[in-house]
């Protein structure tokens, strides 16, 4: 089943972000990889696709897991809540109807 997993980012975690990044990328790669992920991204937080300095507010990952345990279980290992880059994870069932 897929599943969402929004994040809020932590006020002031745009450097570590920055450093946990290649990280993350690389748990999101595996997933692709797998045939498992749908999309993610960072939400910028101003309107811009690069914010530079003004950073994110958080993130959006949809993907195919067993599970709600096991996603939830997947998202709290992301090497951005290590790095307290996400003050706030929730994950959701997520039923997917575009595109068909």
């Amino acid at each position: 089943m897929l599943f969402a997993i929004m994040a809020t980012d932590a006020p002031d975690s745009l450097q570590a972000r920055i450093t946990a990044r290649p990280a993350h990328i690389e748990r999101l790669q595996a997933l692709q990889n797998a045939g498992r992920l749908v999309l993610a991204g960072p939400h910028p937080a101003i309107e811009s696709p690069d914010p530079g300095a003004a950073g994110f507010t958080g993130s959006l990952i949809v993907a195919e897991f067993a599970s709600q345990t096991e996603a939830q279980a997947w998202a709290d290992a992301d090497p951005y809540v290590a790095a307290g880059v996400y003050a706030q994870v929730l994950v959701k069932p997520f039923k997917r109807v575009f595109p068909a």
